[in-house]
């Protein structure tokens, strides 16, 4: 792939849009995990369900959405995203029946797949070209990080306003009365952003990176590169980590016995942590080979996994909860910054990104269907500190196999 000058604010505008497009469906939920459940009057398992259905659509488009990001403009396939997504606030903010939730999040599992996903993915790896792959990856991980720890950040100060922070127990018209305010506010975001993506997001690549049609033997051709069979592996893993981090409010609450404000916090605190460790990454590893740092980045997530499944953290212990969440974020958030960046590595044509996107997903964010359940599961089933063990646990699984993928994937391919 060959040098192709862009300029920062096209990669300003995609990460502004690569972040506020999953508020509205995941950020906030995670941020305001304990509020969420109570507001709409469902549990984690019910929650989990929400985030199943989403996961399904979102396999399916997967499938169907990588080709298309490989056929059309990645600036409207993108702004269509945002405007639809925000449209899906002003339902969530009624706060809905469970029936009519789950239908919002296949919905948002569209939004947010189908027409963005592998649009985003593919204008990274361009801004990148051929020896900025890390570089483009590890800025667009820790602007998102950055945008999304700005946002709920807004988010919690909103909510904060309305509520009494000192109070572990708020009544649930005062906390509707404040969440809407935060869905109103992120909703209308996210609309701003398409408007700026549409109009300002211009950036003409040369002509083959687009395809003139699209075609079945295109999919059979990215499936015979092993890197694509290994990235599916690696995602998956790496992504049970980012999921894994949604619960961390919750431990708050349920075993540091903190109120709902300060849960949201150390859940913003995550945030910030996100684009700090990314961003050092670019900075400090960059010359390093980044099949190497995913290795590393697992064995990481599996120590900081472990931490957690050993049940040695209790509300006693503020200081280690804190050390604990710190060397999770490392290994979770740098992994984020490294997957796709090895695609150029893995001999992945720059022309079929899209389609070796949208398969690699496939597989690799098949924990949005099953993770939430069996999360969700766990908490409710085995209260308090035992049912968070069994989750760290799956996590500590997930990210030991995922470190023998990423050792197999540097084998192949530190070389190229």
């Amino acid at each position: 792939m060959e040098k192709i000058k862009a300029p920062w604010y096209y990669l300003t505008l995609l990460i502004l849009a690569g972040e506020s497009v999953f508020f509205l469906p995941y950020v906030l939920s995670r941020i305001f995990r304990p509020t969420v459940l109570e507001v709409f009057q469902i549990n984690n398992v019910e929650l989990g369900l929400c985030f199943s259905v989403y996961g399904m659509v979102a396999i399916i488009s997967y499938l169907f959405g990588g080709p298309i990001a490989d056929k059309y403009s990645p600036r409207k396939l993108i702004a269509v995203a945002l405007w639809l997504t925000s449209l899906g606030g002003l339902i969530y903010a009624t706060f809905p029946s469970f029936f009519v939730l789950k239908v919002l999040y296949g919905y948002w599992g569209f939004t947010t797949v189908f027409l963005f996903w592998a649009p985003m993915i593919k204008a990274a790896r361009l801004w990148g070209a051929s020896t900025s792959q890390l570089k483009a990856f590890g800025w667009l991980e820790g602007g998102r990080g950055i945008v999304g720890a700005i946002i709920g950040t807004i988010g919690v100060f909103i909510f904060a306003l309305i509520v009494n922070e000192d109070l572990v127990s708020v009544g649930i018209q005062e906390s509707r009365a404040a969440f809407k305010y935060v869905i109103y506010f992120t909703s209308i975001l996210v609309a701003f952003v398409g408007v700026f993506v549409w109009f300002l997001m211009r950036f003409k690549g040369p002509k083959e990176v687009v395809l003139d049609k699209i075609e079945l033997n295109q999919m059979f051709e990215v499936l015979k590169l092993p890197s694509v069979w290994l990235l599916m592996v690696i995602i998956m893993c790496a992504y049970m980590g980012y999921k894994t981090t949604d619960v961390i409010s919750l431990y708050a609450r349920d075993v540091m016995k903190y109120s709902q404000v300060k849960s949201a916090q150390v859940a913003t605190f995550l945030l910030y942590a996100r684009p700090v460790i990314a961003i050092f990454v670019v900075l400090f590893f960059s010359r390093l080979e980044a099949t190497l740092l995913l290795f590393i980045g697992f064995v990481i997530s599996f120590l900081g996994a472990l931490l957690f499944s050993l049940g040695v953290i209790s509300s006693s212990m503020p200081l280690l909860f804190m050390l604990s969440i710190l060397v999770l974020a490392i290994g979770v958030y740098a992994l984020r910054a490294l997957y796709f960046s090895v695609m150029e590595k893995g001999q992945i044509p720059i022309l079929l990104t899209g389609t070796a996107v949208g398969l690699i997903s496939l597989v690799g964010y098949a924990p949005d269907i099953f993770s939430g359940p069996m999360i969700g599961y766990l908490l409710d089933h085995y209260p308090g500190m035992e049912g968070h063990q069994y989750v760290f646990f799956v996590l500590a699984l997930f990210s030991f196999f995922g470190a023998l993928a990423s050792w197999r994937y540097h084998v192949l391919y530190k070389a190229n």
